[in-house]
């Protein structure tokens, strides 16, 4: 039986910058920015480091230090500039940022410390009576959650906290694929917020040892961690395969907290009238005190 990874160091930022950029690079072709195609067939895809160094408007030696690595003292002007050379989408660019300029982290006990909910941000959660809605924080943990949220997503006020770990529960549950239609898209999406967390937050131990458990568990979890991708996605639609009542088409919401940037609220709804709006009533049925499906 696989044992998870003992939390231990934080992720290799100097890594992490490398792969990125190569991996940012490996996927633009010369036909793609304008550039000649001369020569035989290239040993490896994508551009070449003086290629996209003549984009940027830097000299090799330089794109080729901040490739392996070397992100120290490059400027706000460079970095925009091979942004803008990989084109990068908003989401990467602000990846790289983190990567190559990082802001000045904290003790890593403060990083493994315990998020915490304000009580009247939970409050909130339980006045949506017929809105599944929780809050997320780092490493896509589910820190809080009402009766609604619980129901449509398989009971999570049964499982251990640690457990309620949305990168656990889609690449470590088999339900979980039977429960997300676009299974494959939704882990995408997951493996892209962590791949941000870990940009903004690379000495967290604990995210350290989540990216390690699952690279050891799931095959898939290590092709998509390999891709180097990162994604934001704050709204959007979801299609489910509930257990009881049956297909539903819901559109979430996240609303990022100001006061805590690591915390967002995220809300699903139904359109009005649709036979998902009346699975939703039913399983708030459910949560009002009617019995709850087995």
């Amino acid at each position: 039986m696989d044992v998870p990874p003992e939390a231990g160091p934080g992720l290799d930022q100097r890594a992490e910058l490398s792969e990125f950029l190569r991996t940012r690079r490996a996927r633009l072709k010369p036909e793609d920015v304008g550039l000649p195609v001369f020569g035989r067939a290239r040993r490896v895809p994508g551009l070449r480091r003086e290629e996209l160094a003549q984009l940027a408007g830097v000299s090799v030696a330089y794109y080729t230090r901040l490739e392996q690595g070397n992100g120290r003292n490059v400027s706000a002007e460079v970095l925009d500039a091979i942004a803008r050379a990989l084109r990068l989408s908003d989401a990467e660019r602000a990846h790289l940022t983190h990567l190559a300029k990082p802001k000045q982290q904290r003790h890593r006990q403060a990083s493994a410390r315990a998020q915490q909910v304000r009580p009247t941000l939970r409050q909130l959660l339980e006045s949506f009576d017929t809105v599944p809605a929780y809050i997320t924080g780092r490493r896509t943990d589910v820190l809080a959650f009402n009766g609604m949220a619980s129901v449509l997503f398989g009971g999570w006020d049964r499982m251990p906290a640690r457990e309620r770990n949305w990168a656990r529960l889609v690449f470590l549950r088999p339900d979980y694929r039977e429960l997300f239609v676009e299974w494959d898209q939704k882990a995408a999406d997951i493996v892209g917020y962590l791949r941000m967390d870990a940009g903004c937050h690379p000495d967290d131990p604990q995210l350290a040892a989540l990216v390690g458990e699952l690279s050891v568990k799931s095959d898939t979890f290590r092709r998509l961690w390999a891709a180097h991708d990162v994604k934001e996605k704050s709204h959007g639609l979801k299609r489910l395969r509930h257990p009881v009542v049956g297909d539903l088409t819901l559109s979430f919401e996240t609303f990022r907290l100001v006061d805590d940037a690591d915390q967002s609220l995220v809300t699903y709804h139904a359109e009005p009238g649709s036979a998902s709006a009346d699975a939703l009533r039913l399983l708030a049925s459910w949560t009002a005190g009617a019995a709850a499906p087995a």
